[in-house]
């Protein structure tokens, strides 16, 4: 399984850190930036901005409502907000603050959310964030991505100053293992997905955490004979159409991957497109089913919800199997 690390490896791996440096760089050269947390600095790697610019970083206390309040009304006066909280607490505890006072207003905060999908896997259901791409998706004016490492985190931190409105990002609890070498080997662009690996029978799509296992899933397949595309789409809100309807038209079976549960995120949004494209497919959503995950490891909950290497590999074996209707649709309707 591809999910496995230690506490050796936190330092070079975890997305959090990597975000609270990359914004402390950015704040250094733009003074709109200004960071607000809810006495979770440390644990949201936001307090790094705070080490350097201590009269920038916002303490509001545990009041994750008032963290947006106080973030919208920095955004009116000029300011550029980094909001950052546990996922959970953003788009539940304070998700009428995300939605009123800066998403109504398209306001330019920031929110970071971090801890997210099972990441915070012994503290059990009431921390898991399993909801969050179906409520901000929903939520008018509001950019949703969600990075798959520490680099991507980076450069979607970078990205998201121009974007205009409310962004919410997503990430890890930190430690997740690297799914690139470094931020020179990719491009990030913001609504436009990444091919990871090309391919003729079948389709990966993922998000997250999960994209790394993914890739690995797709590199096993193909010792099984079987070809495998995989698609990192990292923005899941404006997601890159044009990229799941090629995927479609090309191998005509495609498996979603999501740290989220199966109802409301990436696997219904690339359902939608589909439907609303003509264009006929398998699909085959691999994410939380409609239940709230047992405690445990990351990694063991993983391995539950086929959200590993293995699971996702034994997943798409099972959907080659099935038949494809024919119709009488082509790569040029």
């Amino acid at each position: 399984m591809g999910t496995a690390w230690n506490v050796y490896d936190a330092n070079k791996m975890s997305s959090g850190a990597m975000y609270g440096k990359t914004l402390a760089e950015l704040a250094a050269k733009d003074p709109r930036i200004v960071g607000v947390t809810a006495d979770l600095a440390k644990s949201t790697n936001i307090g790094i901005l705070g080490e350097s610019f201590p009269d920038r970083l916002f303490n509001v206390g545990i009041a994750e409502q008032n963290l947006f309040g106080v973030a919208a009304g920095l955004a009116k006066v000029g300011f550029i907000p980094f909001a950052s909280t546990f996922a959970i607490f953003a788009c539940l505890r304070g998700g009428e603050q995300v939605r009123t006072d800066c998403a109504y207003q398209k306001l330019p905060v920031k929110v970071i959310a971090t801890h997210g999908g099972v990441s915070f896997g012994a503290a059990g259901s009431t921390h898991h964030c399993i909801e969050d791409f179906a409520i901000m998706r929903a939520i008018p004016n509001m950019t949703v991505v969600i990075p798959a490492d520490a680099y991507e985190t980076a450069s979607a931190i970078k990205a998201c100053i121009d974007v205009p409105g409310p962004f919410y990002l997503r990430v890890g609890r930190g430690m997740e293992p690297l799914l690139h070498n470094s931020e020179d080997e990719y491009e990030f662009t913001i609504g436009k997905a990444m091919q990871l690996k090309d391919g003729n029978d079948v389709t990966i799509i993922s998000c997250g955490v999960p994209t790394r296992d993914a890739l690995i899933a797709g590199e096993m397949l193909e010792e099984q004979g079987v070809s495998a595309q995989v698609i990192n789409m990292h923005t899941l809100k404006p997601i890159d159409e044009e990229a799941i309807i090629e995927a479609a038209v090309k191998t005509r079976r495609i498996v979603t991957v999501e740290e989220h549960n199966i109802i409301g995120g990436l696997g219904d949004a690339v359902a939608s497109v589909l439907a609303q494209s003509g264009k006929r497919c398998i699909l085959t959503k691999i994410g939380i089913p409609d239940e709230f995950g047992p405690i445990g490891k990351p990694e063991d909950l993983y391995a539950r919800y086929k959200l590993s290497s293995q699971g996702i590999m034994e997943t798409v074996m099972e959907i080659m199997g099935k038949e494809i209707e024919e119709d009488d649709w082509s790569d040029e309707d």
